[in-house]
């Protein structure tokens, strides 16, 4: 059996963003477990911690590692960059290798409360920002990207709890610490890239990946090149 893949979703989202990376994985014979985090898809009814997230990601690793005797390639987008970051510095067992999308900017308290401002203006509208959730989807991504993030719905009350937890977060020291490849994956026009030079420098075992013609959410913007980098990093654990 090949090397399993475990997937991390991003911020409001859930498993089903991954849609496009699932079924091409899977028709490569790559065993792929995409999970939610808490407050997210099917466990909105909790509240996220980074420390339930990080736990998430290490019982994903167990589950399919257990399942395929192969250390597993972990993926994460976003906020789930940010969470695998933390899991595998501290729980490294059985990650053979690490991608990290969009998340080269610190989670610094200044980068933190402008998001706060941000989230709480949005939840603030009629409908808790769905329609808004949505229209921007459909304004930047590809019709099937739209309805693969609907698909788990759009955690529109969990952005306090992310953010408060996110203060705790040390991507650049835990990238210090991981002894696995990493690859860092950017959109060209990713807003998170304020310091992609100072991340590639803080990894032992960094590579780092710019796709054209893509911004934050770049495996649903661009699925097939992002699907090709965690094929290459699956290659190299083999």
């Amino acid at each position: 059996m090949t090397v399993p893949v475990l997937l991390v979703h991003g911020v409001r989202t859930s498993r089903t963003m991954w849609r496009a990376q699932v079924e091409a994985l899977t028709r490569a014979g790559h065993p792929v477990l995409a999970v939610d985090l808490p407050g997210h898809g099917r466990r909105t009814a909790e509240r996220f911690t980074l420390e339930g997230a990080a736990r998430t990601v290490v019982d994903g690793v167990r589950t399919v590692a257990e399942a395929s005797q192969h250390d597993v390639v972990v993926a994460g987008l976003s906020l789930g960059a940010y969470v695998s970051l933390h899991a595998v510095a501290r729980h490294p067992d059985r990650v053979g290798a690490l991608v990290a999308a969009g998340c080269c900017t610190p989670p610094t308290s200044a980068v933190l409360h402008g998001w706060a401002l941000l989230a709480r203006g949005i939840v603030a509208l009629p409908d808790g920002g769905a329609g808004l959730n949505r229209r921007l989807a459909e304004a930047t991504l590809p019709r099937e990207a739209v309805e693969d993030l609907a698909a788990g719905g759009f955690a529109l009350d969990v952005m306090d709890d992310v953010l408060r937890e996110m203060a705790a977060a040390r991507p650049l020291a835990d990238l210090a610490s991981i002894e696995v490849p990493v690859w860092l994956v950017n959109g060209r026009f990713d807003h998170f890239r304020t310091r992609e030079r100072a991340f590639v420098r803080a990894g032992r075992h960094t590579r780092l990946r710019v796709v054209p013609r893509a911004k934050h959410l770049v495996s649903l913007e661009q699925p097939v090149a992002f699907t090709r980098i965690l094929l290459e990093a699956a290659s190299q654990v083999a």
